[in-house]
């Protein structure tokens, strides 16, 4: 009687675990940000999200993915592929080998480049694309020697955030098709030939002399042609200047005569006799200056004709001035047939 109890026992024992294990194989917990494409006998049945999801064990199989990433070792990128079941649905960088791309001005230079992408249909990237990172790879290394190889190496350096922009949007349409999102695209670095960054290390150097040059041309300008407008204004304003000097002198000249000859009257001889004696004034004045030029100077004979008009004004006025001066042409002077000398 106690073997068949012991055997009933066992069976029950056995039940019950292959129903634990039943039970556990059909409980899967996706993780956040995670999903799983399921297959149901070889067939897609449905895509498991986040939490605690019930499967047919042995029935339900989650379809696996293959991945390529690479690696950096030593400054080199070893690619690593591998199979998962379980998809990253967040954002994912792919950081790959640069690639020599050629220029329109046939330049070759080494792009560095990442990319930043998001699956957003799990279901497509297992069944439209066989090796989802892959694809997104080889797409990206053709469309960068696409974008770059229409334009010109300085645009190139000069226009980064244009060929971004241009790389993603010639990968989204693609893409998409496979169950990804392409965020950005950034060219991390561009490396060039050592001869043609030496011609560009002189050509900036010759653009900055060239500059140099030409802002030190303006400024010579701008001071020659400021110099020029402040001796303008300055002979303006002596010519000006001189100009109401003259005419100051000219009036008081005028008033002058106006005043002699109100006092002598207004007859010819009289008026002869004004202008004799403003000569007369005039002449005497110039005679230190003519001193200065040498040890003797010649004076016309004629000048002894002043002597009577300055003679006759000393009398009516009696000026100390003229009388000195009269009496400094009397002395001075010595009679000649045509000129008379004075040292």
């Amino acid at each position: 009687m106690e073997l068949p109890f012991g055997t009933g026992l066992i069976i029950g024992g056995l039940i019950a675990i292959i129903g634990i294990f039943i039970i556990a194989k059909g409980l899967m917990i996706v993780q956040q940000s995670e999903s799983v494409v399921v297959e149901r006998l070889g067939s897609f049945n449905r895509v498991l999200e986040s939490g605690v999801n019930i499967i047919v064990p042995f029935i339900d199989k989650p379809r696996p993915i293959t991945m390529t990433r690479y690696k950096r070792v030593d400054g080199q990128f070893i690619p690593q592929t591998k199979e998962e079941t379980r998809i990253d649905r967040r954002e994912t960088v792919m950081d790959f080998p640069g690639q020599a791309v050629v220029t329109t001005d046939n330049v070759t230079v080494q792009i560095d480049g990442v990319l930043y992408y998001t699956i957003v249909a799990p279901e497509n990237v297992v069944y439209q694309v066989e090796n989802m990172s892959q694809a997104v790879e080889t797409l990206a290394k053709t469309t960068l020697r696409s974008v770059v190889g229409q334009m010109e190496l300085d645009k190139l350096f000069a226009s980064r955030s244009e060929v971004n922009a241009d790389i993603q949007l010639a990968m989204e349409e693609p893409a998409s098709k496979w169950g990804i999102k392409i965020n950005r695209v950034e060219l991390q670095d561009i490396q060039m030939p050592v001869e043609v960054e030496e011609a560009m290390r002189l050509q900036m150097a010759a653009e900055r002399n060239r500059r140099a040059t030409v802002t030190e041309a303006e400024g010579e300008k701008s001071a020659a042609i400021a110099k020029a407008q402040g001796q303008r204004e300055s002979a303006i304003l002596n010519a000006q200047g001189d100009k109401e000097a003259a005419v100051l002198r000219a009036e008081g000249e005028r008033e002058s005569i106006r005043l002699v000859l109100e006092s002598l009257g207004d007859t010819q001889k009289n008026k002869e006799t004004a202008v004799g004696y403003l000569l007369g004034q005039t002449y005497i004045k110039t005679l230190p200056d003519m001193a200065k030029q040498g040890e003797r100077v010649f004076v016309p004979y004629e000048s002894s004709a002043l002597l009577g008009s300055m003679g006759m004004f000393r009398e009516m006025a009696g000026n100390p001035s003229d009388q000195m001066a009269a009496n400094a042409m009397k002395t001075g002077m010595l009679g000649g047939a045509g000129a008379q000398s004075t040292s």
